[in-house]
């Protein structure tokens, strides 16, 4: 796959905050760090960090701690990331680019929050998640809080076209969950299947991120169809790498639990691979595992094994591989500058990152 890490980049680009400021340069080498690529829209990343706490600001005293939780534990802006710089693909800013950033992280957190209340998990990026510091009810509640604020402020916008392309990631994204819970066999599950799971719970907000940029104004309006292919192949990279994580790294670099797709029954990738080669034995050693409620980390550690030996991890690599080879051709006809230069770079950070 070709990668935005091979050799070093420089990007040269302005401040965010200081149009008239001196221009710095960011070398990319392969292996980059999501810093590193962010370093240019570093201001504007805080301004949208402030504008999703301006977003939820509310007088009720739950609401605010809550929300204060979920400010502390927002993640890496990756989203906001991938629309700020799509919004400057031609050098020419668009002006609500901030404002639908943080309409559209809200939105994910949003997400998050409801994902956590429907798993019942304890832990998120290191740290407790809503229904495990405040209640179950709360969870649900707040994410659809998060849902209502972040729509409400965008109708303050009046872009009719950003409501539209929002609203639909998350119809999406709410009839990809729909489709996993209606899952009654996990171990029958498709590739095909889980293709569809997960450009709907993944790929379609990081489409609708880089449609979003292109759409907030400036030269990148006509860009839009490239950017929305860039971003759903990279989101649909994004989660394969996501599932592959979950069986091969530990809870202390994720922040979460290693093997918590097997826990909670879940088969992606890597599993459903191993399956259509594993040994009968090996097969009946998974279909235990799911059988069972509780399960032990001798068993986990027992079943990543049979995946791994039956080459669950490199089919899924290969495949993330392909769906970033697709992002990065949907860049070709961009023109080159930081900003597509700094999404080939997210390719590189989505394909090696390990958390």
């Amino acid at each position: 796959m070709r990668s935005a890490g091979q050799g070093a980049q420089e990007l040269t680009a302005r401040p965010a905050a200081a149009e008239d400021g001196p221009e710095m340069n960011v070398t990319l080498p392969r292996g980059v760090t999501l810093q590193a690529i962010q370093l240019p829209i570093r201001d504007k990343l805080d301004d949208v960090s402030r504008a999703m706490a301006r977003i939820v600001s509310n007088d009720l005293p739950l609401v605010g701690q809550v929300s204060a939780h979920l400010m502390a534990m927002r993640g890496k802006m990756f989203r906001p990331t991938l629309l700020l710089f799509s919004s400057e693909v031609a050098e020419e800013p668009g002006e609500q680019a901030v404002s639908l950033a943080a309409a559209l992280e809200l939105i994910h957190l949003a997400t998050l929050v409801h994902d956590d209340a429907v798993d019942h998990s304890v832990l998120r990026r290191g740290m407790p998640t809503v229904n495990a510091l405040f209640s179950h009810q709360v969870s649900v509640i707040m994410g659809d809080f998060l849902y209502s604020t972040a729509l409400t402020h965008l109708v303050g916008l009046g872009d009719l076209e950003a409501l539209r392309a929002l609203t639909r990631a998350s119809t999406e994204m709410t009839l990809g969950e729909m489709r996993q819970l209606a899952v009654t066999d996990p171990l029958r599950f498709t590739e095909s299947e889980y293709y569809d799971l997960i450009r709907s719970k993944t790929a379609s907000l990081m489409r609708t991120a880089c449609e979003l940029g292109a759409l907030s104004g400036g030269g990148a309006r006509r860009y839009c169809d490239a950017l929305a292919s860039y971003g759903e192949n990279l989101g649909m990279a994004f989660q394969i790498v996501d599932d592959l994580l979950d069986y091969r790294e530990q809870k202390e670099i994720t922040g979460k639990p290693s093997g918590l797709d097997l826990r909670e029954h879940k088969v992606t990738l890597p599993l459903i691979h191993a399956l259509r080669g594993m040994s009968s034995s090996s097969r009946r050693e998974v279909e235990r595992l799911f059988e069972t409620e509780s399960t032990s980390d001798e068993e986990i550690r027992s079943v990543v094994r049979i995946v791994e030996e039956n080459g669950g991890f490199d089919y899924a690599l290969e495949r993330g591989e392909e769906f970033a080879e697709r992002a990065h051709d949907a860049l070709s006809d961009l023109p080159d500058t930081v900003a597509r230069r700094s999404l080939a770079a997210s390719i590189s950070y989505v394909m090696e990152r390990h958390s």
